[in-house]
């Protein structure tokens, strides 16, 4: 599809007068055009918008009825020839009852009518005085503006890009609203046209609601809400209107207005089936008092064109979504670090243990897990000295690094073993039959490997756990040695991708720990990512740098994170990803690597279906044991074939 599994909606507040239709459907149209220009192509207005909701006993003047028909009539027909779908919300006669109803208009033709099934009539509401329930309703359809129409609120909507139904204002407000329902058997959003008045603190209550109910629906919510063209006798209405995403509020309208306006979002289909496909209780059928329900469907033909190649997204593509914003920073990070903590002291106290063991190379990754391991200790009481963190200098090893790994170690007050791995490693090559001068895998892997050996061997020697370092980042790659750093006792960051490993150490470094650790890790955070398993340069810089090797880390966090919370194919990625590093990367780079990363992810399964047990921290994880049961020999013909086309 060229709308790569969005839609875009509107929910919209006009101006308006009271019991005036013909201002009211002349306001309507315009804010329908706009919203078109826009490339809005369904959109919602607030209950009994052709009207007003506040008419009161007006809605018992034939007058107002039918002035109200005639202005459905009038909207069909200035739509007929427009992409855009409206719903719009009018009072209706139906067999000597009068409901209020919402009227879906597409292409010059009425879809279908849906009533309000629950009439609040307490405090301030009356809906009861002048309104039927849906529940009272004893046809299947009725004649509408030279049309049968099928009425009802069994009703959902289903185009090619996606399924949706409609509920009421007060629908929303109770134990099991319709939505819930609706949502069961299908509908991927909902729209509600709504009127609810303002009073204090009613807008934030209004709003959870909204999201809460996106949420448990896993569906998009599109709430249009009445504005100040309501009558102001007894109750100020806002025009609080909102488009939320299961339990994300990606749009909302300015509140008090007193021009016409509309908010619009695009709500991801994609990634709403996605949930709901993973969800296995989302289903009638785990609902006996549900199951016997049933609805009609009404297909509409299309709502716009899925060929159109430059489609424009009117949302935030986070391109570190795995970093907590700013405004969640401190709260989130404490809460990583806590799981981690939490995950290692449980492990700790179930084998009995008082010593660890740890590789500590000066880099990022070592450097969390050792945070990570003295945290823990305190929390046991356990003495900081009974973690030995033993740094291990290779041929590719740099005076900053082995310096950095020295004195983290020795301000966080751990044992330090310094074991240089040159001899071993030489031995290892003459006992092979390798050319030390021969830098391939070989060469790197013997060096790894013999780490690995020494940490495993030590903890023997100490009665210790080894505390493994890789991330999720490298586990998605397949980026570490089999066998080698793959593999420890305890994996502390298997769940932390690299992007948030280096949030999670500035936080630390910004406010855990004194003065002096803070500039240590301040310039492990400067220092190139690097396995340094290759000899440095004349100046005893690192020239083995891995993001230029298997590419930006943050392109396949970015990559990892929307292929496994969201199952999205490679193009929606690619087109997420130029709209997230627009400026950053160009399309040919955030291409190569796109590349990289699928080729890399399947190739290497073989890695992760055996890694050690670790803390699940997000979303994302991939335990063979947990969220990702995959193949090692899984083919990725069918996703390079798609990349291989956006060439």
């Amino acid at each position: 599809m060229g709308n790569y599994g969005f839609i875009k909606v509107a929910a919209a507040t006009p101006k308006l007068k009271v019991a005036d239709c013909v201002f009211n459907t002349t306001e309507i149209l315009k804010v329908i055009a706009d919203a078109e220009k826009s490339g809005v192509k369904a959109i919602v207005f607030p209950e009994a918008s052709i009207t007003g909701y506040t008419a009161n006993d007006l809605f018992h003047q034939r007058l107002l009825i039918e002035g109200a028909v005639n202005s459905i009539d009038g909207i069909k027909r200035a739509l007929a020839e427009s992409d855009i779908m409206a719903i719009v919300g009018t009072p209706l006669e139906i067999t000597n009852r009068l409901y209020n109803v919402a009227v879906v208009i597409h292409r010059g033709q009425i879809l279908g009518v849906v009533p309000k099934t629950f009439l609040p009539n307490y405090n301030e509401f009356y809906d009861k005085r002048w309104f039927s329930s849906a529940r009272e309703l004893s046809q299947p359809e009725t004649e509408l503006c030279g049309q049968t129409v099928p009425v009802g609120t069994d009703l959902i909507f289903e185009t090619k890009d996606f399924r949706f139904a409609i509920e009421i204002c007060e629908d929303l407000w109770t134990p099991v609203p319709p939505s819930a329902i609706h949502s069961l058997y299908g509908a991927e959003v909902i729209f509600n046209l709504s009127a609810s008045n303002e009073t204090i603190g009613k807008n934030e209550y209004r709003r959870s609601l909204v999201n809460q109910q996106s949420a448990r629906c896993i569906a998009g919510y599109v709430y249009a809400a009445a504005g100040n063209g309501e009558s102001t006798t007894d109750l100020v209405f806002s025009g609080s209107s909102m488009i939320a995403e299961n339990g994300n509020i990606l749009a909302s309208s300015e509140r008090f207005s007193f021009d016409s306006q509309f908010c619009v979002a695009d709500i991801d289909i994609d990634r709403l089936r996605n949930d709901r496909l993973k969800n296995k209780s989302f289903t009638p059928s785990e609902y006996n008092h549900f199951s016997s329900i049933k609805y009609r469907t009404i297909t509409i033909d299309t709502i716009g064109d899925d060929k159109k190649a430059d489609y424009k997204l009117d949302r935030y593509v986070n391109p570190m979504p795995f970093v907590p914003s700013k405004e969640n920073m401190d709260a989130r990070c404490s809460e990583i670090f806590a799981i981690q903590v939490g995950g290692l002291a449980k492990r700790l106290l179930h084998i009995n243990a008082q010593t660890a063991v740890v590789g500590v190379s000066g880099g990022l990754d070592s450097t969390l897990a050792l945070l990570v391991m003295v945290k823990a200790f305190d929390k046991l009481n356990i003495p900081r000295a009974n973690i030995y963190g033993i740094t291990m200098p290779g041929f590719g090893t740099t005076d900053r690094t082995y310096n950095n790994a020295l004195k983290l170690m020795q301000s966080l007050g751990v044992t330090i073993r310094e074991i240089p791995i040159q001899d071993a490693v030489m031995q290892h090559f003459k006992d092979i039959g390798h050319d030390k001068d021969v830098h391939d895998i070989t060469y790197e892997n013997s060096q790894a490997r013999e780490r690995t050996q020494i940490l495993m061997d030590y903890a023997n020697k100490v009665n210790g756990l080894v505390i493994g370092t890789g991330d999720l980042s490298e586990l998605a790659l397949g980026w570490c040695t089999y066998n080698g750093d793959h593999m420890s006792m305890y994996a502390v960051n298997t769940s932390i991708p690299k992007t948030l490993v280096k949030t999670l150490v500035g936080w630390i470094a910004g406010s855990q720990l004194d003065k002096s650790s803070q500039e240590i890790l301040i310039d492990i955070l400067d220092t190139p990512v690097s396995p340094e398993l290759l000899p440095a340069g004349e100046n005893g810089e690192i020239l083995q740098v891995t993001e230029e090797t298997v590419g930006p880390y943050i392109l396949h966090d970015f990559f990892l994170y929307n292929m496994l919370r969201f199952g999205y194919e490679p193009r929606k990625i690619y087109f997420l990803a130029k709209i997230a590093f627009e400026g950053k990367y160009d399309d040919a780079i955030i291409l190569k690597w796109l590349r990289t990363f699928y080729w890399r992810f399947f190739s290497q399964q073989f890695k992760r279906n055996c890694i050690p047990d670790g803390p699940k921290v997000g979303s994302i994880n991939l335990s063979p044991r947990g969220d990702w049961r995959m193949v090692s020999d899984a083919s990725v013909a069918l996703w390079m074939q798609q990349l291989d086309a956006m060439q």
